[in-house]
């Protein structure tokens, strides 16, 4: 494997693929100034075919190629860096391997950037959801605060009485799962064309446990075009976490917007198993905006859930807890750079952002849309 790597590495390093890279990052660059055009021309020209044949390609197999690329990739640097340590021991750490490893670095970082970008990544620089919707995200004040939180904690306890255990337990069926997920998309297509999501790839990633120590509960893969949902975290949040995995699938980049997709999505479902999950979700970002603001308020709406709601974020909360490390919070830190070299300079907070576009919703549409 090494072997083939390398080689192929070192056909990829020509001359004209250097030109070509820069030519490339320097027009993509170009690109994310003009949302309109990238709204026009690539999520809704070239990326449509590309995440098409990613998904018609990869979907039907049943375990994550992404996540195996991505196990593959960790082994090589893992080897690569076991290479230079040992030549820096042995002393044998020349000037001429250090260009060439420069060369390689930042080919490697280029060809990243680059497919990245082509692949899926542009859509970070899109219009996006609210125009599409035609609604005003703004700053937001208590009082519209208070409305929606008390809608969310009524629509929460609503569902919190009609789930049955049964109906929990079918979800721990992942192929059930994503299948309703998926669906909740073709429900909500009829009012939204634009959200239409076929073919379908969705799996639970080969990185599940992991994943709870590192702190993500599920992710996209641009390069190979899967939703990948971590299925170990507490199944009362796994519904919704799907929808906003697939809502990244159909071009929605930001974290804000794809959890404002997923709510669109989930509320269309009949299923009052993901309807539970999307309003158990959004009445966390929301509760957790009032702490910040009215500690009395918040108190309040967390005594008046409805039991099972209740058992369910001491679930929640202890979850967390087991799980709590001291590498998480470097990950998270990464994360959110990374979200903020992405067009989100909230960073992890942009998460939370979803609350505003939810009052945005509600104030365009009315408080029974939600």
């Amino acid at each position: 494997m090494q072997k083939f790597v390398s080689r192929l590495f070192g056909r990829l390093m020509k001359s004209w693929s250097w030109v070509l890279l820069i030519i490339l990052t320097i027009l993509i660059k170009w690109a994310s100034w003009y949302p309109g055009w990238v709204e026009n021309y690539y999520t809704y020209g070239l990326y449509p075919a590309i995440s098409y044949v990613q998904r018609l390609l990869f979907g039907w197999v049943p375990i994550s190629i992404g996540d195996l690329f991505y196990f593959f990739l960790i082994i090589i640097i893992i080897y690569k860096l076991y290479r230079f340590l040992r030549l820096v021991f042995k002393k044998q750490f020349t000037r001429q391997y250090l260009t060439a490893g420069l060369q390689q670095g930042i080919f490697f970082i280029l060809f990243v950037y680059v497919c990245f970008n082509l692949l899926w990544g542009l859509n970070y620089n899109r219009r996006g959801i609210s125009a599409q919707l035609g609604i005003q995200v703004k700053r937001y004040g208590m009082e519209e605060l208070n409305t929606l939180t008390f809608t969310l904690h009524k629509k929460l306890n609503e569902y919190a009485a009609q789930v049955t255990e049964a109906q929990r337990d079918s979800f721990n069926k992942k192929s059930r799962l994503f299948t309703l997920s998926s669906d909740a998309y073709r429900q909500v297509s009829v009012q939204y064309p634009f959200l239409k999501y076929n073919p379908v790839s969705v799996k639970p990633s080969l990185f599940s446990y992991l994943g709870n120590y590192l702190g993500f509960q599920g992710y996209y893969n641009p390069f190979s075009g899967e939703a990948q949902a971590n299925t170990t975290i507490p199944r009362f949040l796994e519904p919704f976490v799907t929808a906003h995995e697939i809502a990244h699938q159909i071009g929605y980049a930001k974290e804000n917007e794809a959890n404002f997709v997923a709510f669109l999505a989930s509320r269309s479902s009949p299923s009052p198993v993901l309807k539970y999950s999307l309003y158990f979700d959004m009445y966390n970002y929301a509760i957790g905006e009032v702490y910040r603001r009215d500690t009395a308020a918040a108190n309040y709406y967390q005594r008046t859930l409805h039991p099972q709601a209740k058992r369910d974020y001491t679930e929640y909360r202890d979850f967390y807890i087991r799980y709590r490390n001291p590498v998480e919070p470097v990950i998270m830190w990464a994360y959110g750079h990374y979200l903020k070299a992405n067009n989100q300079p909230a960073g992890k907070q942009t998460y939370n952002e979803v609350v505003a576009w939810m009052i945005a919703y509600y104030k365009k549409f009315g408080i029974e849309a939600l």
